[in-house]
């Protein structure tokens, strides 16, 4: 497969990029790749049998075995939930104390030994939902307060305040079980989703904050959960070698949401207490701003280089990753020499080439692969990588015979992307439907 690239990006010395990344704890990872978290929707969902419910399908470990040929520095999963009531989407992997089993276990550990294989750090990404639930999945889910996400469609419900009681139970006890559950199945370490509207950033913005005991008011407050959580893991955990990361907001580019200044103020936070690594985003899902405002970042490529930027002094200690946006390997050199970050996050350009650090690494790839979509269509092209993800997960690498492209679709193609407009125009209306009549709605385009 002969794939098009960005023009004019030009193959520089990569060396910088396949440096190793030291950790506080002492741990390190072979370069300065991330592969991001994405959300796959492929477990089973099954929420009347907590024993099945959001398992790890061979789809997922098919995918895993892809990256796990990437040569990543770190591997983070997709979106794992801690709760199995406030899910992302139908889909979702789920950790869970109902659900603990010896299958769920097994699945887990081939997870693990799936994104290790070439010696990449195996990371699972813990997440809540929180008020972002859909309502097909839950009308009432918990949140730092009552305040409902609005959207056109009116796919959310008026989520429930967390009682002091409950912040214990349904969100510190439930993260610290989960963390707990990867350490025992071989993984390397975990990453709070602290970022783009879930839970744990709905009580860090005043946006969603409106509480009045100790998690609300004051930004020291309204940071007191992730602290807390990142506490009860290390009592929890005594393994000094198990990594604890967290993604967070350099800005949320609405009314009260978190500010450059508060991200600053939260960061030095993370860093105080001693985070192994933070990996800076930006967004919510009312103003998930993954594409360029100004001219200025555009020539960077990374949409939130100009906040990591004023961000990054903040950390002496902590590894700082920056996710979103990067394309050509100049930038990424470029974000690394200015010491914007110390690592590479990529999301969407490894759905369409899962090998992408490797071939970076070696020189045989100037950038990212460039598609016909329209980079400012956010939904789009996300389902357009939920696509190319379900396309991975269809054979092993071996069954592939050793090919990771398999059957993921060449957007490069403006004639396969029209094709994929009408897919998604059918799927939306699929969607509505669904909601409509009551029933579960599909959560990801099966494109071929």
């Amino acid at each position: 497969m002969s794939l098009r690239r960005f023009p004019n990006a030009e193959i520089v010395p990569t060396e910088i990029l396949g440096e190793e990344l030291k950790f506080p704890n002492g741990r390190t990872a072979q370069n300065r790749f991330l592969k991001a978290a994405m959300t796959e929707r492929l477990s089973t969902y099954s929420p009347e049998n907590p024993k099945k419910h959001g398992l790890p399908t061979e789809h997922i470990l098919n995918i895993y075995d892809k990256w796990g040929h990437g040569q990543f520095g770190m591997t983070l999963t997709a979106n794992v939930l801690v709760d199995p009531t406030n899910l992302e989407a139908i889909g979702n992997v789920i950790i869970f104390q109902e659900g603990d089993s010896p299958e769920r276990r097994s699945l887990y550990t081939q997870w693990a030994q799936k994104m290790k294989q070439d010696g990449s750090l195996a990371i699972v990404q813990l997440s809540h939902a929180g008020r972002q639930t859909p309502i097909y999945v839950n009308p009432h889910p918990w949140s730092a307060s009552d305040v409902q996400l609005k959207t056109p469609d009116n796919q959310y419900g008026k989520p429930i305040g967390l009682t002091l009681e409950q912040v214990k139970t349904e969100v510190i006890d439930r993260f610290v079980y989960a963390a707990k559950f990867s350490y025992e199945c071989g993984f390397d370490g975990v990453e709070l989703h602290g970022a783009h509207g879930y839970l744990l950033s709905q009580f860090t913005s005043l946006t969603t904050n409106k509480r009045i005991d100790r998690y609300g008011g004051s930004l020291e407050n309204r940071n007191r959960l992730i602290l807390e959580i990142y506490d009860e893991i290390r009592r929890e955990i005594s393994s000094k070698d198990f990594l604890i990361g967290l993604k967070t907001n350099s800005v949320e580019f609405q009314s009260e949401g978190t500010t450059l200044e508060d991200a600053k103020e939260l960061c030095r936070a993370y860093e105080k207490r001693g985070f192994d690594f933070v990996e800076l985003s930006g967004g919510t899902a009312e103003k998930f701003l993954f594409n360029h405002e100004r001219e200025s970042t555009k020539k960077r490529e990374a949409f939130f280089a100009e906040f990591a930027e004023q961000i990054r002094p903040v950390f002496k200690n902590t590894v700082v990753y920056l996710t979103g946006g990067f394309r050509t390997v100049g930038a990424m050199v470029d974000a690394i020499k200015r010491d914007t970050t110390q690592g590479i996050g990529l999301g969407r350009p490894v759905t369409a080439e899962p090998d992408l650090p490797k071939k970076i690494l070696d020189g045989s790839v100037p950038s990212a692969v460039k598609d016909e979509f329209n980079q400012n269509e956010m939904g789009k092209t996300i389902m357009a990588s939920c696509s190319q993800i379900e396309q991975m997960g269809r054979k092993s690498v071996e069954g592939a015979g050793g090919d990771v492209m398999d059957q993921i679709s060449d957007f490069t193609d403006g004639n396969l992307v029209a094709k994929y407009d009408e897919a998604v125009v059918e799927f939306m209306r699929e969607m509505k439907e669904a909601v409509t009549a009551g029933r579960t709605p599909k959560s990801i385009i099966v494109f071929n």
